[in-house]
């Protein structure tokens, strides 16, 4: 029993550390690398639509790639509301779209994700390089999408990298991943403490009977065991016979 006690213990001093390491860590990288919002606008269909819930993750300016969804701040244009697009180009590339067709870098740009095929719809032609730390950004519904091409005086209608908040993630799968870690992480605590308070039991004195005999382990005293005690004092203390003991044999008062 002591073995099982101590085994008890032993798991509960693996299972706590563990379990908040999990659950710590789970939930800090949840909570710093990721964040929610809400799609305002129709910019983005048939992507996203406009009151979709998105996952956000936060990246450096210099993770972004071609193609990302990102969610940016732009407040000369956007006021304080951040904005969600696709990037087509980063600093030092050369994007080019004659209104059928963008170019980045002389490399056509398949683009499947445009509404209704319309790759430039409402804006002209145009031909420009990406300054250095900035991003050149579209709408993926480009008929009703107030992106680059409407700044195109402004730094070749590109933006400043550095109000990149992050990029959007396809469904939320890294939620429930880090979810599901964090929530095993608090099972296993909770598990890890039930053991060990059933450890400390098992090894407080008393808790079990002990080896043969019972020898140096506290048991129950019988009704019938008090009542030959008290008889036993009587005839002690009144001067009675010689004492000797006529109840049961036991060792509980050895």
């Amino acid at each position: 029993m002591r073995r099982a006690g101590r085994g008890l213990r032993v798991a509960a001093w693996v299972l706590v550390p563990v379990g908040l390491v999990l659950a710590v860590g789970g939930f800090g990288w949840l909570f710093t690398q990721y964040q929610g919002n809400v799609v305002a606008s129709e910019a983005m269909q048939p992507t996203y639509q406009q009151g979709d819930r998105i996952l956000v993750e936060r990246i450096g300016a210099d993770e972004v790639r071609q193609g990302d969804v990102v969610l940016i701040r732009v407040p000369e244009r956007y006021r304080d509301r951040a904005s969600i697009q696709r990037v087509i180009g980063v600093g030092g590339d050369h994007v080019v779209c004659d209104g059928t067709r963008i170019t980045v870098n002389g490399e056509g740009v398949d683009e499947p994700y445009v509404k209704d095929g319309m790759v430039n719809a409402g804006a002209e032609p145009y031909d420009v390089r990406v300054p250095e730390g900035r991003l050149f950004l579209l709408g993926d519904n480009r008929n009703n999408s107030f992106d680059a091409r409407f700044f195109l005086s402004d730094q070749s209608g590109s933006v400043a990298a550095s109000g990149l908040v992050g990029r959007v993630q396809d469904g939320f799968g890294a939620l429930a991943v880090l979810g599901g870690t964090a929530v095993l992480g608090i099972v296993c605590v909770l598990v890890g403490v039930g053991l060990g308070i059933g450890g400390v039991r098992r090894r407080a004195p008393g808790a079990v009977d002990g080896g043969a005999g019972g020898r140096g382990r506290c048991r129950a005293v019988t009704d019938e065991e008090v009542e030959h005690l008290w008889e036993y004092r009587e005839m002690w203390t009144t001067g009675g016979s010689s004492g000797s003991w006529s109840g049961p044999a036991t060792d509980t008062f050895r």
